[in-house]
């Protein structure tokens, strides 16, 4: 991802050529739960994920909106904090992918959950080290698991998905655990919403949150932004 006041410019002839086709993923089903899964805890609390689908801008965008979800973050994982910075992992030689912290209830919502909206609408799985128009390593799709029982879960749910065929191509999605994550620039935060209009929060973007909203009504929530 370029910088972001140079961006949108490069692209534009080509987004508004896709602009037309951008609709079609509200319009499409959600995929299955997950079979392994943990059941609602009985009172409040935080746990935390990370996922990694891309730009950071429409990850967030997504699981900002998710109800349940008491924070999301965009930031760096996969690297060291040396090299934790935008500049720095745009080279795609730190080994970071750009990458989402979501804290959550685990009383509202499952880890199980969470990933069967990864997969759904957040980004496409089967896509190998890019997304879209961003191409790199730093655009991976991975899960950093924080600990055994995120990665039992996250590795039965790929088994599940890839042997129902639910994707037309096998999923490519890393499964490795957590070092480190590590916060993004202020600008990068809530980027999406600040941003809306942008051609490429238009066309990368808000798809995204309108197939949430269309695929998962009950765990919808309207975001506006940090108080």
């Amino acid at each position: 991802m370029l910088n972001p006041r140079l961006h949108a410019v490069l692209i534009n002839a080509f987004f508004v050529f896709l602009l037309a086709c951008s609709g079609h993923a509200a319009s499409k089903t959600p995929i299955p739960a997950a079979k392994v899964d943990i059941p609602l805890a009985r009172n409040p609390g935080k746990q935390t994920a990370v996922f990694a689908g891309g730009c950071f801008w429409g990850t967030q965008a997504v699981f900002e909106r998710v109800k349940g979800v008491k924070q999301a973050t965009a930031g760096y994982a996969g690297g060291s904090a040396a090299t934790a910075t935008y500049d720095q992992v745009s080279s795609e030689t730190t080994g970071h992918a750009e990458s989402v912290q979501v804290v959550y209830d685990p009383s509202q919502i499952t880890y199980g959950q969470l990933l069967r909206i990864f997969f759904s609408v957040a980004h496409d799985p089967t896509e190998l080290n890019r997304q879209g128009p961003d191409v790199g390593t730093s655009y991976r799709s991975a899960i950093f698991y924080l600990n055994d029982e995120q990665k039992r879960i996250a590795e039965a749910y790929i088994v599940q998905l890839d042997a129902a065929k639910v994707f037309s191509k096998p999923i490519v999605t890393q499964i490795s655990p957590l070092k480190g994550f590590y916060r993004a620039e202020e600008y990068h935060q809530d980027y999406a919403l600040h941003h809306p209009d942008e051609p490429y929060i238009m066309i990368c973007d808000r798809p995204k949150i309108a197939a949430l909203k269309a695929q998962f009504p009950d765990l919808f929530v309207d975001y506006k932004g940090k108080p």
